[in-house]
């Protein structure tokens, strides 16, 4: 995202290092994935990061990128699904993220999932190793010091309340928040294959898959009406006064919570049966639990759509009420954090600064993004962006056409203030392909369904690509 005169990758080691640091506070995705595109670009980096020094209510390690819930990046299909091109644009855009998920994925039908411990550590190994990557481990207590001229703030879901309240005092706006949930992880040697079996929904392969990429335990009518009333009538997470007005963030409700809203209400999402074949009975399941890999071994899995804020003596008692599941050994069951993030569309310009204090940029999901990939994405773009102004250039900004501009639009000013909450990238987001006419003169009209997603993935990956040649001529000249 580079519009200057001269290119950074040729920039002499003398020149690179006569150049002020970048500061990026926060080591997640979003954080390392602006680190590592900044200092691809030849700009040094300062990379904070306060854990371990202070450890959150949600990460078990001190790793960077480290996948606090679920292990899946989701679709990879770029042609037909928003979330697969936002993929491969940012493998076009040379993403550590994509890179290091690529290389540890696992099966997951058409989605694509990662070993979480391996992938953290190739990230964090190939940020420590980059010479103009310096990491510096303790807390940002606080706005940033004053020296630091280009920061950016990729703190997440879990910024330290600190930091927190200097930012809300900074922008003079409240903020938002939610609570979002972590799905239990159980050992696969642990479930009963004589009732549950393998399958992908449609028998649908994906990245490194076969089409018998999950773990299915089906559930008569019975069984699911007995399991909704469990759900229902267990105790749950109190929250503090202060909290019990949080709204939950839709794409990631609590298992219980999405019970709440009518007995049916599973069937049609995480527990929807369709697309699944029991070998194990000539009976149609009424409902079908899923668990996908969630690590290279297989020895893994975590239950698909299963976040929860259930007490954990009530988790491990309902969960095995589940057929297959009865004896199931959990490597970590489920949990709840606040999640917190800023009015975007207010408060962030174009290039992600903060019209209050210009010197500081967000990434990730503390912007509102939702989403492993979008907040990388964002601290793609960031961290590209910062890198263009320390080399004397102006940010270039992606095409609002693609899944990379669709998304910073929305962000910085596409959605509406007001009701501003948390979005995964999703086609709603982008312009609407051109009409086109069904036959030689009849009427233009506008794509529907499969062609109209098609349309708009290839109108993408081609706007990407021009955009991308216009920049690499323009720092040729």
């Amino acid at each position: 995202m580079l519009n200057h005169g001269s290119n950074p990758y040729v920039l002499g080691r003398l020149k690179i290092m006569a150049l002020k640091p970048i500061h990026i506070i926060g080591g997640g995705l979003a954080g390392s994935e602006a680190a590592w595109q900044a200092a691809q670009l030849g700009v040094p980096v300062i990379l904070h990061e306060m854990r371990p020094e202070r450890k959150t209510d949600a990460h078990q390690t001190d790793g960077m990128a480290e996948l606090v819930c679920s292990n899946s990046f989701r679709s990879d299909d770029h042609e037909y699904n928003a979330v697969g091109l936002l993929h491969e644009e940012m493998r076009r855009m040379n993403s550590l993220i994509m890179a290091a998920g690529d290389r540890h994925k696992v099966p997951a039908g058409g989605a694509l999932a990662v070993d979480r411990d391996a992938f953290s550590d190739d990230v964090s190994k190939t940020l420590e190793n980059h010479p103009n990557i310096t990491i510096e481990r303790g807390e940002i207590a606080g706005l940033p010091p004053e020296d630091w001229d280009s920061v950016i703030i990729a703190t997440g879901p879990l910024t330290s309340p600190d930091l927190a309240a200097a930012i809300r005092s900074l922008s003079g706006e409240d903020q938002l928040a939610f609570f979002d949930a972590i799905a239990p992880i159980i050992h696969t040697d642990s479930i009963d294959f004589d009732k549950a079996w393998y399958q992908s929904r449609y028998d649908k392969p994906g990245p490194g898959g076969t089409g018998k990429d999950y773990i299915n335990c089906p559930m008569d009518e019975e069984q699911y009406t007995r399991f909704i009333n469990a759900l229902l009538e267990a105790p749950k997470t109190e929250f503090k006064e202060w909290e019990e007005n949080t709204p939950y963030f839709e794409g990631c409700l609590p298992i219980e919570v999405m019970a709440e809203r009518g007995i049916e209400t599973l069937r049609f999402g995480p527990m929807k049966p369709v697309g699944l074949t029991n070998p194990n009975s000539d009976v149609k399941p009424h409902a079908v639990v899923q668990l996908r890999q969630d690590n290279k071994l297989g020895t893994l899995y975590n239950m698909v759509g299963f976040q929860t804020k259930l007490k954990y003596g009530a988790q491990k008692e309902i969960f095995q009420m589940i057929p297959g599941l009865e004896n199931a050994e959990f490597a970590r069951l489920g949990g709840i954090h606040r999640n917190t993030f800023i009015n975007s569309p207010k408060l962030l310009d174009q290039t992600l600064r903060l019209k209050a204090m210009p010197r500081l940029r967000f990434a990730g999901q503390i912007t509102g993004c939702e989403g492993y990939v979008e907040s990388a994405s964002v601290g793609l773009m960031a961290g590209r962006m910062a890198a263009a102004e320390r080399l004397g250039a102006e940010p270039a900004l992606p095409p609002e056409t693609t899944a990379l501009g669709a998304l910073l639009n929305h962000i910085t000013g596409g959605a509406e203030a007001s009701t501003f909450q948390p979005m995964n990238i999703n086609f709603g987001l982008f312009p609407p392909p051109e009409k086109v006419a069904p036959a030689p003169g009849k009427k233009p009209r506008h794509l529907k369904g499969k062609d109209r997603k098609k349309a708009m993935s290839d109108r993408a990956l081609h706007d990407l690509a021009e955009w991308q040649d216009k920049q690499q001529l323009v720092a040729a000249e």
